[in-house]
């Protein structure tokens, strides 16, 4: 484990436990609304702060991008952080929700770790050098062919509803198309699953760039494929992604290219 990806993990640890702390309390919690089923609590800020604490005492120096108090510093190295991805979960005692933190150096993704709390699972990866999961080698599963796949996705809950035509669309294909697919609400966990094995591909659009930035490099280093929906590196700006094994990533391209296209214009 390299030092970037070591304090990572301390980092996503430190915010999980803060999480873990506010379970027994969620009625009291202070929820505010930032848009259309878009939640912000007293345990999404206090996760952050203990997740921003941990870099940088390790790297005063470091940018820093969170997902509540947004960016701050300036440096060639960005700590992406998404204190409770799953926040709506989280409210409701649902228990799908983790704690994403990743680190890009110029431009480019260098080390990540995802925590869930509930399970105590750490997923970790650094660049050229794997992914494990609590310490363990993980790749992506052998799956090959779309019939026996399960796929994940998240609905795009941000945009208007006459945008949603060509999710449903697609969103149908899939389901008719694969052995099952999977919505469970917290993108970058959903994204360590492909990498683990758990799921065969994952799709979705209107996320940011905090939910994909730790998994995306987590998958890539089990062996998976990451792209946006049009095939192109921009699904950190886009937040459209599409990921999972070769062979799935591929089905799930061929299988949905007229209605990706619609989701594009």
């Amino acid at each position: 484990m390299n030092a970037l990806q070591n304090v990572a993990v301390m980092a996503a640890r430190r915010g999980g436990a803060i999480l873990i702390r506010h379970i027994p309390k969620l009625e009291k919690l202070k929820v505010e609304k930032k848009g259309h089923n878009d939640f912000v609590s007293d345990a999404d800020r206090a996760a952050e702060a203990a997740v921003i604490e941990v870099i940088k005492t390790h790297y005063p120096d470091h940018a820093i991008l969170a997902e509540e108090s947004g960016p701050q510093g300036e440096s060639d190295t960005v700590w992406i952080i998404d204190p409770l991805d799953g926040t709506t979960n989280f409210l409701h005692g649902f228990p799908q929700f983790c704690v994403s933190v990743g680190v890009q150096v110029n431009g480019r993704m260098e080390a990540a770790a995802v925590y869930d709390p509930l399970r105590q699972e750490i997923f970790a990866a650094a660049r050229g050098e794997g992914a494990t999961l609590d310490g363990r080698k993980i790749r992506v599963s052998g799956r090959k062919e779309m019939e026996y796949a399960l796929i994940g996705t998240g609905f795009p809950f941000r945009q208007k509803d006459s945008d949603m035509g060509p999710y449903l669309e697609m969103l149908g294909k899939v389901v008719k198309n694969t052995a099952g697919v999977r919505r469970p609400g917290a993108a970058a966990l959903d994204l360590c699953y492909v990498a683990a094995g758990r799921l065969d591909g994952f799709w979705e659009t209107g996320l940011n760039s905090w939910d994909v930035a730790a998994g995306s490099l987590i998958i890539r280093e089990a062996g998976g494929i990451v792209s946006g929906l049009d095939g192109s590196e921009n699904y950190m700006d886009s937040g459209h992604i599409l990921c999972g094994t070769p062979k799935v990533y591929a089905g799930l391209a061929k299988l949905c290219a007229h209605d990706i296209k619609a989701i594009l214009k």
